[in-house]
């Protein structure tokens, strides 16, 4: 990878995604990788500014690399998922998502919580999930081995702050990361 330009981390629900993208800017060559596997390979483009679209992920999130001219041969690239740029889509995921990262049984294990969908992730995949209404609000119970867990939703009583979701593994509460 002689001409890598740009690399970013992307934190989709089924995990953290690299994505490299090589621009030979005399060889007129784009290569968009995601996790290291190859996605586009385009050689020989006379135009040297555009865009790659190409999709990441389980749930196939759709991401577009642009590239633009700054100043005589100097670019600039910015990466794109579903058409947000990469800080606001990131932005709007930490209020739609919860993610949790523990380490049991000797293996860490990230957990996401789509709030919009209630879907549940652990370490790439999606989850069978039972919901349940309790006195104080809901429960989202799984299992991830032979431990039994379930997300608790509880109303904030404020407004602003919403509805409070809480992982709780084996009767213990599992504190959540900052997106």
């Amino acid at each position: 990878m002689t001409d890598l330009v740009a690399v970013w981390d992307v934190a989709l629900s089924d995990g953290v995604h690299k994505i490299e993208f090589e621009h030979g800017t005399t060889s007129g060559k784009r290569v968009v990788y995601v996790d290291g596997k190859e996605e586009i390979r385009k050689e020989w483009m006379f135009k040297l500014v555009g865009k790659e679209t190409f999709y990441v992920g389980a749930a196939k999130t759709k991401a577009t690399i642009n590239i633009d001219a700054i100043s005589g041969f100097a670019y600039e690239y910015t990466l794109e998922i579903n058409g947000k740029s990469l800080k606001k889509y990131m932005e709007n995921r930490s209020k739609t998502t919860n993610t949790w990262v523990l380490h049991m049984d000797g293996e860490n294990f990230r957990i996401v919580l789509e709030k919009d969908t209630m879907d549940v992730w652990c370490n790439g995949k999606k989850l069978e999930t039972a919901g349940e209404f309790v006195d104080d609000g809901t429960e989202t119970h799984f299992s991830i081995g032979n431990h039994d867990c379930y997300i608790k939703a509880v109303s904030s009583g404020k407004r602003k702050e919403g509805i409070i979701h809480t992982l709780i593994v084996d009767n213990r509460e599992i504190p959540e990361i900052a997106s």
